[in-house]
C-alpha cells in the first residue's frame, strides 16, 4: 500500500508537499525509472477504486452495453507491464489513455498539463481522407462501416475505384475490420457499445491525437470495400486538411415539407422548422446540444410561439445529432403540457470530492454566475454542498444524498416534480434520439421516456451521465513530477425511475435502427413514421 504521503505527491495537494515536488518550470520532463512507473500503476488503481463513482456491476448491469460485466482492476492490470516499460513520453501518454479508459466513462479524459510529458504536435494534425463512414446496426452482432458520403471532386483524388454510396468497409489499412475494430477499442473513450460504434465510424476517415499514427495510419488511408452484390475492390485515399474537403451532403438532416425558421434559429441550442403546408399543426426543433443560451432560445421560441397562435401544435425534436450540456428541465417544462419527475444525483464520498468540494465552494461564494447550471445563481446547490455534503465526508459514508440533478431546478428537499411552465407547447411531444452523444442527453432522454412525456424513436443515446467529474494534476508519487491531468468521475446520474444512468440510456419506443439502407433518407423516414402517427 502506498502512505499517504506519497498519494499527496500524486496529486500534488497539501501545501507543504507541494512546495517539497516543485518541478522547475524550464526542467525537462522526466520519466523516472520503473520502480516510479510501478508506484504510479499502484495508485492509479488504489484512487480509481477509492475514488470513481462508476458504476458498478452489482449495483446496476450494463445494459447490453457489456453484457459480461467488466472487472475495472483487471483491465487496468493489462496495461501494468506497459505502463512500467513505457520509455519515451509518447507511449506513457497513450498507455495512460488505456488505463483511464478501462472504467468505461465517455467523460474522462487525459490531457496534457503544464511541466507534464509532451504530446507531440503531430498527432494533432486535421487530416481527413475524402470519404466518410457510417454504421449500420441492423443486426448488433453484425455491425459494419459503409460509405456515407464523398467529397465533391473525389473522382480526381482517388487511386482504384471511386467509392459507391453504402459499400461495406472489410479492410482499413490491410486490416479486417474486425481485428481493426478491436485494436482501436483500448484507446477510446465510450460506454456503450453503439456509442463506440457510432463515434469510430465518424473518426474512421480522420487522424487523431489519442491514437499511435505509426500504428494506426499510413501516407494513405487504404480501404477493400464490398458493393451489394459482394464484388469486392480496394480503394487508396489521400489525406487532406479537413477544411479543405467540400461534402456532397449525403445523409444530412433533411425534413422534406418543412422550413427552417431564420428568425428562430442560428442559437446554439435549435433551430426551428415550420410546416410548409400551413394546415400542419407541427413545428419540428433541431436540436443541437444543451447550451449556455438555452433558456434565452427556449424563451424566444415561447414567445413566438404564443405570438403566433402555436401553442396547441405538436412538437417533434430531432436530437439524433445533439450533444450534452445542462438545463434539460427547462427545455421539457415549454415543450410539453405535464409535470414530470426531473433527474437526480450525488456525490461519491472520498479524498478526491473533498478537494473538490472545497474548490466549489470557493467558487460559488467568488462568483456565483460560476454555477451557471442553476436558477437561483448557486444557492441551492452550496447549500447542500456546505450542509448535507460535507455531513456525508464527516460521517464518513459512501454517498451523500440523492437530490434533484446539481440543484439546477429545484432545492434538495424537493420530490422532484417540475411543473410545467406558465406558457408550454399543450399538443404532443416526438423526440427522434441515436447513439451519436449522451450526457445531459441521456438525462433529457431518461426524462421524456421514464415520465411518458413523448413518443421516443430512432436508437437510445449514449449510456453516460455521472454528476461531477474533478480533474487532477497526476504525478509520479515517488519523484513529483507532474505528468498529465486525469479525471475522475465524482457521482452518479439517477434516472427518474431511480436506476443508475450511466451505461443505461432509456430504452426507445419505436426502434428504428440506422443502417445502410435507410441511412440516406433516415430523417425524411422517421418524420414520415411520426406524422403518421399523429394524424397528420
Amino acid at each position: 500500500m502506498i502512505p499517504i504521503a506519497l498519494l499527496a505527491v500524486a496529486l500534488g495537494w497539501g501545501p507543504a508537499v507541494a512546495q517539497m515536488v516543485e518541478t522547475p518550470p524550464d526542467s525537462r520532463f522526466d520519466l523516472g525509472t520503473e520502480q516510479d512507473r510501478a508506484a504510479l500503476f499502484d495508485f492509479l488503481v488504489r484512487s480509481t477504486m477509492e475514488w470513481d463513482a462508476f458504476a458498478s456491476l452489482p449495483e446496476h448491469p450494463y445494459h447490453r452495453a457489456h453484457p459480461k460485466g467488466i472487472d475495472v482492476v483487471a483491465k487496468m492490470y493489462r496495461y501494468r507491464d506497459e505502463l512500467i516499460a513505457a520509455d519515451t513520453e509518447e507511449k506513457l501518454w497513450f498507455v495512460l489513455n488505456k488505463i483511464s479508459n478501462a472504467r468505461k466513462d465517455t467523460h474522462l479524459r487525459v490531457t496534457p498539463v503544464e511541466g507534464g510529458l509532451t504530446v507531440p504536435d503531430s498527432l494533432y494534425t486535421r487530416l481527413q481522407a475524402p470519404v466518410s463512414f457510417a454504421v449500420d446496426f441492423a443486426d448488433l452482432d453484425d455491425r459494419f462501416f459503409f460509405v456515407a458520403d464523398l467529397a465533391t471532386d473525389i473522382q480526381q483524388l482517388v487511386e482504384g475505384s471511386v467509392p459507391s454510396l453504402g459499400d461495406r468497409v472489410l479492410e482499413i489499412n490491410g486490416r479486417p475490420v474486425a481485428e481493426y475494430v478491436e485494436a482501436m477499442r483500448p484507446y477510446r473513450r465510450y460506454s456503450t457499445q453503439n456509442h463506440f460504434w457510432w463515434r469510430l465510424g465518424y473518426d474512421l476517415n480522420r487522424t487523431r491525437e489519442y491514437l499511435p499514427h505509426d500504428q494506426f495510419y499510413e501516407s494513405t488511408l487504404r480501404l477493400v470495400l464490398e458493393r451489394r452484390d459482394g464484388s469486392r475492390y480496394t480503394v487508396e485515399l489521400p489525406y487532406l486538411d479537413r477544411g479543405d474537403i467540400e461534402w456532397r451532403g449525403h445523409g444530412e438532416r433533411v425534413y422534406p415539407g418543412f422550413t427552417r425558421v431564420p428568425e428562430l434559429s442560428g442559437s446554439e441550442t435549435y433551430d426551428l422548422f415550420f410546416p410548409e403546408d400551413a394546415s400542419l399543426p407541427v413545428i419540428l426543433l433541431q436540436w443541437h446540444g444543451f447550451r449556455a443560451d438555452l433558456p434565452e432560445a427556449m424563451d424566444q421560441l415561447m414567445e413566438y410561439a404564443e405570438a403566433n397562435d402555436l401553442l396547441d401544435y405538436h412538437v417533434i425534436v430531432d436530437a439524433t445529432r445533439s450533444g450534452g450540456g445542462s438545463r434539460g428541465a427547462y427545455a421539457v417544462q415549454r415543450l410539453q403540457p405535464r409535470p414530470f419527475r426531473t433527474t437526480f444525483g450525488n456525490l461519491m464520498v472520498s479524498e478526491a470530492t473533498e478537494r473538490w468540494v472545497e474548490r466549489r465552494i470557493r467558487s460559488i461564494r467568488a462568483r456565483p454566475s460560476s454555477a451557471r447550471e442553476t436558477v437561483d445563481e448557486g444557492g441551492w446547490l452550496l447549500d447542500w454542498l456546505e450542509n448535507d455534503v460535507r455531513t456525508a465526508i464527516r460521517e464518513g459514508r459512501r454517498y451523500s444524498n440523492d437530490v434533484p440533478f446539481k440543484l439546477a431546478h429545484l432545492p434538495k428537499w424537493a420530490d422532484g416534480i417540475v411543473d410545467p411552465a406558465p406558457v408550454h407547447f399543450r399538443g404532443k411531444m416526438t423526440v427522434w434520439l441515436s447513439a451519436h452523444s449522451g450526457s445531459h442527453l441521456d438525462q433529457f432522454g431518461s426524462q421524456v421516456v421514464d415520465n411518458d412525456l413523448a413518443h421516443v424513436m430512432g436508437m437510445s443515446a449514449g449510456g453516460f451521465s455521472n454528476t461531477w467529474q474533478t480533474t487532477e494534476v497526476l504525478r509520479f508519487p515517488t519523484t513529483g513530477q507532474p505528468i498529465v491531468s486525469y479525471q475522475w468521475s465524482l457521482g452518479h446520474s439517477l434516472r427518474p425511475n431511480g436506476e443508475i444512468l450511466q451505461y443505461n440510456p432509456a430504452e426507445v419506443h419505436e426502434y428504428v435502427p440506422q443502417t445502410r439502407e435507410n441511412y440516406f433518407d433516415y430523417h425524411p423516414r422517421l418524420l414520415d413514421l411520426t406524422l403518421t402517427r399523429l394524424g397528420s
